[in-house]
């Protein structure tokens, strides 16, 4: 009997997954989460099924590709909601006062932490078990093998263990709290987008002619790579009469069986060093870190007054922000890398290490990459600016000063701003070194720098990435990630907590960054002149646009390149100007409703 207490406690009668589980069902954000998940998949299956013809064959082939579509679907917004749902493991379970109450329960080290894993991936899971009759569906139209359909549920499934197990980890190693949320989503979306860029640089043909490229050592660590490799055999397989032991034989042979296996041994290896590290909780106290031992003065006689400037605001922000040894690797970790990494790729391509392809897909790859997390990173800021002061009571005593609404909320812009200005640089350094390469003719590089693309009917050569893009990115940059800001802002203004704000902020400006994206790339095939200028309204357009045009503009290619580059031009220019006057209206709004909305949260922290 104490054997099945003790089982039972792990799992059904653990007190922390009732209290978590009974307590997120009761959330009407997690019933629209829940539907709105499935909505997805039925609206992509239903035009993944749209076809004029309605032969046994090609329902079986439209019934394959609507299955792959919604796999690659559902693993995508698995990466999404996960670290969402787990972001109160994070923010809730890394204050030492909650696990000191946890510690004098009747349970265990491992009873506590598995509570807490199971009860937060609970909501994932039934997500994932909620898809999965959608998913057998597909199977009714044929084309569609049983492997495939429990594949990609367990790839899926398997993702979001790890992701909860780092999460859960995250809350008993770190005291960071609720500012560690957001570091810990940026990571996960790096993670995804490094492996999918260097897997790309290694692919290889299976064989001379070949279009299908062979998988790589980083297959099997991404879920997405995992996943291509299970549900697109024709175009990523295994290479041909490779040797090796056993382990490269499963590794290479077989990602999809790889990544699980590496996922949940991960995983409860690190639940295992979770449940040895949760006992001494009870003692962790406040210390001062060494690196700021050191940086300290004895007194602060002599010591120069530092220059606050003419809006005390914006001099906080950019001054006494990220000043932590992590927040401060990291950020100077990535303008380093990523000005290292800018420079190394014309190099890479004038050695030959890259052919002129794998030049662009590299630059491509960086340049959004270090786009998205700069994104990520203002919003992180500014959507936890004003919340955060509400949480520690320091809102209340700003609001005593003469400062007006006005002149706070322009200097939270202009004081993240300033923050971010070196992490600005860096996609602009990346684009620049490309931009001077190309013009350079690669410095004498063998094949030179342009390519033969096909634009429609017609073939035309490119460069590697037209160089005006280096000009044309920094102001639509600057002003998205302006926008940006204000967004996280007004979420910030009107949220409780930092966590409610976070999350509205990244959702609210991903679904605009979405539909421009989307009408950018939709009007570039179709509507000659106007695709370009559509596709510079955003900076991850703007850089498909610079590097690889035909993709997101065959129409306007097959036209011309001149209008293309002239379009593109234009369109930049207007979207700085769109971007500064939606940044002033917002702020013009939100200075007329901010007391309102400040004495109307106060007290409800």
């Amino acid at each position: 009997m104490s054997l099945a207490r003790w089982a039972s406690d792990l799992g059904p009668t653990n007190p922390i997954i009732l209290r978590i589980v009974a307590n997120g069902s009761r959330r009407v954000r997690h019933l629209w989460i829940r539907s709105g998940f499935l909505a997805v998949l039925m609206v992509a299956l239903l035009f993944g099924m749209v076809g004029q013809s309605s032969s046994l064959r090609d329902l079986a082939q439209r019934g394959a590709q609507a299955f792959t579509a919604l796999s690659f679907v559902e693993i995508t917004v698995i990466c999404v909601l996960t670290p969402l749902f787990m972001a109160g493991a994070i923010a809730q379970e890394a204050n030492p006062r909650t696990w000191e109450i946890l510690l004098t329960t009747p349970l265990n080290r491992v009873q506590i932490v598995v509570g807490n894993l199971c009860g937060r991936l609970f909501f994932v899971i039934a997500l994932l078990l909620g898809a999965l009759p959608l998913m057998m569906a597909t199977q009714l139209f044929g084309g569609v093998p049983p492997a495939a359909v429990w594949g990609s549920f367990l790839i899926s499934a398997c993702t979001a263990l790890a992701v909860g197990a780092v999460a859960v980890a995250l809350s008993i190693v770190s005291s960071a709290g609720k500012r560690s949320v957001f570091v810990f989503y940026s990571t996960v979306v790096i993670y995804l987008f490094a492996t999918w860029a260097a897997d790309g640089a290694l692919r290889t043909p299976i064989s001379a002619g070949s279009s299908t490229a062979s998988t790589t050592l980083l297959t099997p660590v991404n879920p997405f790579l995992a996943m291509e490799s299970l549900l697109l055999p024709a175009n990523y397989a295994p290479p041909v009469g490779a040797t090796g032991g056993w382990l490269r034989s499963q590794w290479m042979d077989h990602p999809a069986r790889t990544y699980c296996a590496i996922t949940a041994i991960g995983s409860l290896l690190l639940m295992a060093a979770s449940a040895f590290a949760v006992r001494s909780l009870g003692s962790r106290a406040v210390r001062t870190p060494w690196w700021r031992k050191l940086s300290q003065r004895p007194s602060a006689e002599g010591r120069e007054a530092m220059r606050v400037g003419n809006n005390p605001i914006a001099w906080r922000e950019s001054q006494l922000r990220g000043t932590s040894f992590v927040a401060l690797a990291g950020r100077w970790g990535f303008v380093i890398v990523g000005v290292c990494g800018g420079l190394a790729l014309p190099i890479l391509h004038r050695t030959g290490a890259l052919s002129t392809q794998g030049f662009r897909t590299a630059l491509q790859t960086v340049v959004t990459a270090e786009t998205v997390v700069i994104v990520l990173t203002a919003l992180n800021m500014s959507a936890t600016a004003v919340s955060r002061e509400r949480e520690d009571g320091s809102l209340d005593i700003i609001l005593t000063t003469p400062i007006q609404p006005g002149p706070y909320l322009a200097g939270k812009l202009r004081g993240i701003i300033q923050f971010l200005a070196p992490m600005l640089v860096v996609p602009t350094v990346t684009l620049g070194a490309a931009a001077v390469y190309v013009l350079a003719r690669g410095f004498g590089a063998a094949g030179g720098v342009d390519l033969p693309v096909s634009a429609g009917t017609a073939t035309v050569t490119l460069p590697a990435m037209l160089p005006e893009g280096a000009l044309e990115y920094p102001p639509v940059m600057l002003g998205f990630t302006a926008f940006a800001v204000m967004v996280g802002l007004q979420w910030s203004i009107k949220s409780k907590g930092t966590i409610g704000s976070a999350v509205g902020a990244v959702f609210a400006t991903g679904i605009v960054g979405l539909v421009l994206g989307l009408c950018g790339m939709a009007g570039g095939q179709s509507i000659p002149g106007i695709g370009a200028f559509m596709n510079a309204l955003t900076p991850f357009n703007l850089v498909a646009a610079a590097v690889t045009p035909e993709a997101v503009a065959e129409r306007t290619i097959e036209e011309g390149l001149t209008l293309y580059r002239s379009s593109l031009a234009v369109g930049a220019l207007v979207a700085g100007i769109l971007a500064a006057v939606a940044v002033w209206a917002m702020h013009r709004a939100m200075k007329t409703t901010f007391m309102f909305t400040v004495r109307k949260l106060a007290g409800t922290a």
